[in-house]
């Protein structure tokens, strides 16, 4: 090693090091994040409402989902007797209720059987408000407080008031049949409603409307715990379904490159140390690098081969063939992508290939149809082949 890299080396760890003084040395600001990430204690992570469900709910257990509701439920789900192996209380709490229709549809599915569905957020999807038939709207003269209370007089002095984090939104629209009021929020002296109960099927919806109630800040904040022990109350003591703020697309968190990349100085100090990295190689590299051979890469012919025998089944009019082909390669990826059974392409069939795609129903009916009239046919022309190839390809694209 050189005097001259041994300077750099002495230079660098120097200002890593100082880097790393100066910032510890700071006092650490309050990170007002609402994450609603239940292993956070910041003040709106949601660590102390989850680890007191146990004490909450003392006759049940606690499922933390990894993964979509769409993906968990369907694979609890007995398509053989056509009911769920699983019940008891699927829960959600965070700003925004990020999940798609697919997902949407499987909470409406879960909670038809007789489970509960308690989501409490500002922002509900369009699906299951339609579903409920419900609407939500936003008060805009706002002063900045808000208090919140339950339409049941049993819990009249677990009223709270609140002065941050607040949001204005409220119910606007109920269906008055199948909606119980559970509670009210007031804001410049008029109630509004943001806690309802919608009967589905043979179970139930409980949508509320401030997940800012069940953050750390406000359940240490004087006697706030007592409104959301309230609102648990309503919900059965079973199994809760917890849909983690933590999924696997954050997995990666907790890892050491995003901790020195979320901290201001050793983020610097980082970039610092790849530039000198960079220089250094640079400079070396002129004196040191060999003139690298150009390797000419392989031709790919797969192209051309799959090009030569589409023309030679096309030369000699082997429709029925060509159609045979076709269609058993498209039930392979049917098994392959969406696990289906493909003995049997029947009714049943079609509904969990649309379900599982995500197709239309009726479009997915006309393409089972075409393949199992083709099957039988024995006399298949040119027409019969386009058809099929324009209703796979549609299948795929769509």
């Amino acid at each position: 090693m050189t005097k001259t890299i041994k300077t750099y080396l002495f230079i660098l760890l120097l200002l890593f090091f100082g880097a790393i003084a100066i910032e510890y040395s700071k006092p650490k600001p309050i990170n007002w994040s609402r994450t609603y990430n239940e292993t956070h204690k910041i003040p709106f992570g949601m660590f102390i409402y989850f680890s007191e469900l146990e004490n909450l709910f003392p006759n049940s257990t606690v499922e933390q989902l990894g993964i979509t509701p769409y993906e968990y439920f369907d694979e609890r789900y007995d398509w053989e007797n056509d009911q769920y192996e699983i019940s008891g209380t699927y829960m959600y709490i965070d700003e925004v209720m990020l999940i798609d229709e697919v997902s949407a549809g499987e909470l409406l599915n879960f909670a038809s059987e007789g489970n509960s569905i308690f989501i409490s957020s500002t922002s509900l999807p369009e699906t299951i408000q339609d579903s409920l038939g419900i609407s939500t709207d936003v008060e805009y003269n706002f002063s900045g407080n808000g208090s919140f209370s339950f339409a049941n007089k049993r819990f009249a002095n677990d009223s709270i008031s609140l002065d941050r984090g607040l949001n204005t939104i409220y119910f606007s629209e109920l269906d008055s049949i199948h909606t119980t009021v559970l509670g009210y929020q007031r804001f410049n002296f008029e109630d509004k409603i943001n806690f309802i109960k919608v009967d589905y099927g043979q179970g139930a919806f409980f949508l509320h409307l401030q997940p800012i109630v069940f953050t750390n800040y406000n359940l240490l904040k004087n006697d706030h715990q007592k409104y959301t022990a309230g609102v648990s109350s309503y919900l059965k003591d079973d199994t809760i379904y917890f849909d983690s703020r933590n999924k696997k697309r954050n997995a990666m968190s907790d890892s050491p490159m995003r901790f020195i990349l979320s901290n201001p100085a050793l983020k610097w100090a980082w970039f610092l140390a790849l530039i000198s990295l960079l220089v250094f190689v640079i400079f070396n590299a002129k004196r040191k690098q060999r003139i690298v051979k150009i390797i000419k890469p392989n031709e790919n012919t797969t192209v051309a081969f799959t090009k030569t025998i589409g023309n030679l089944y096309y030369e000699t009019k082997d429709h029925n063939n060509v159609i045979e082909k076709k269609i058993t390669y498209f039930l392979e990826y049917i098994r392959r992508v969406y696990f289906l059974d493909t003995q049997l392409l029947d009714e049943k069939f079609t509904k969990h290939l649309a379900l599982k795609s995500g197709r239309p129903l009726v479009a997915t009916q006309k393409l089972i149809n075409l393949v199992a009239h083709l099957r039988a046919k024995s006399d298949c022309n040119e027409d019969d082949l386009l058809n099929l190839n324009r209703a796979i390809e549609d299948f795929h694209n769509n």
